[in-house]
């Protein structure tokens, strides 16, 4: 499958105010340019009651290692480029939603993080549309990325990253829902060729013909999330095109029947270019609703080590032959709470309970994921249970 991985820049939006712009209309105390380096860290308040009424003032005029605190409320039509580093962006008082309106920074998507090391929380970005058809709620450009507790939904793709292979990208406890523009080449996350991705404790589900997921990165951590198709007709549920150290634990993840892939997850699909072959997929639940399908794809060359894994449905474990494979196990939807509402937790008498083989320390799941966009401890008494959820 080819990705868009670089779009071609569209003009500025006018009209718009922007990092690169000067404010106007505020407080000369308000308007000044970013603090001095000596000076200490700014905290600068948005809404609309306030001096800054959009987060795009505050774009202007932040320096590096400020905090803007957005109030709660939606921001139609508000975008910006944020050139600081060491900048928290956050939700004052619950999510500050923006949604684009049609409007658009540099082409590219709502925000631009420009900066490097950028903190995200209590954000919701949608509605992000471009004409090249690559429009995100977030493109990092900066290295390091720190999203929590945030929401992506209805944009071409949710979070688009770059290349960047000393940037580091997290994502905890946040939503990525209908995204994708239906061509195939649009995800609710799409890392590029960074040094990492961690995501935990996040729900993604509903992706328009692209992936769940998909990460370029040299080492990935997936880890304790819930990644559901529903109605959708997302591809992969998780793509790692490209290797590299990566542990898949602890998940649910669900293939809808309208998936236009019949593979869940997918390792090398696009060559094995990273130092590292490794892949640990371990105590997950898998769940086909397709008539045929994978569960994980593997590239020959592969090191890959499954383990602990529950499978629903048909399909075969793996398309590699040789793949070290142990204590996974084909189970009916009987022995889970509420499978049709994609709560996959173990009921009494299940067959999972206490059949983990072991694992190695380093690989084994910390967490669990808990709904909705939540991580709770994984904690075994006596010998773990197979799959996603230890029996409480």
């Amino acid at each position: 499958m080819r990705d868009k991985t670089t779009p071609v820049a569209a003009p500025l939006v006018t009209g718009l105010c922007l990092a690169a712009l000067t404010v106007t209309g505020l407080p000369a105390a308000v308007a000044t340019a970013s603090a001095p380096a000596d000076q200490a860290p700014r905290t600068w308040r948005v809404g609309p009651d306030r001096a800054l009424t959009t987060p795009s003032e505050a774009a202007a005029v932040a320096g590096d290692g400020d905090r803007v605190l957005i109030d709660a409320g939606t921001y139609v039509g508000d975008v910006a480029v944020w050139t600081q580093d060491d900048l928290t962006l956050r939700g004052d008082g619950g999510r500050a939603h923006l949604q684009a309106g049609g409007n658009n920074a540099q082409g590219k998507a709502i925000w631009v993080v420009a900066g490097d090391r950028t903190r995200v929380d209590r954000i919701e970005l949608s509605g992000a549309t471009v004409p090249d058809g690559n429009g995100a709620g977030i493109r990092q450009e900066g290295d390091d990325l720190t999203v929590t507790r945030s929401w992506f939904h209805h944009n071409q793709n949710g979070i688009l990253t770059g290349a960047a292979p000393d940037s580091d990208v997290v994502v905890r406890r946040s939503r990525f829902f209908r995204n994708g523009a239906g061509d195939g080449y649009t995800h609710h996350l799409y890392v590029g060729a960074v040094r990492s991705l961690t995501v935990t404790g996040s729900w993604l589900w509903g992706a328009d013909v692209g992936h769940e997921l998909k990460s370029r990165a040299a080492r990935n951590t997936i880890v304790g999330n819930r990644i559901s198709d529903r109605d959708g007709t997302a591809s992969y549920s998780v793509d790692l095109p490209n290797g590299g150290r990566s542990l898949v634990a602890g998940n649910v993840v669900v293939q809808g029947p309208r998936s236009e892939n019949s593979t869940l997850v997918s390792y090398g699909a696009e060559g094995l270019t990273h130092r590292s072959r490794q892949l640990w997929v371990v105590h997950n639940t898998f769940v086909n609703r397709r008539p045929t399908g994978t569960f994980v794809s593997l590239a020959a060359g592969s090191r890959a080590h499954l383990r602990n894994n529950l499978l629903v449905g048909p399909g075969d474990l793996t398309t590699l032959a040789g793949a070290e494979a142990r204590g996974n196990r084909r189970v009916g939807a009987g022995g889970f709470v509420r499978p049709g509402a994609d709560d996959f937790r173990l009921r009494a008498g299940s067959p999972a309970i206490d059949r983990a083989v072991r694992v190695p320390r380093r690989w084994r799941p910390r967490w669990e994921y808990a709904h909705p966009t939540r991580q709770v401890r994984r904690r075994a008494v006596g010998r773990p249970d197979l799959g996603a959820h230890e029996r409480r």
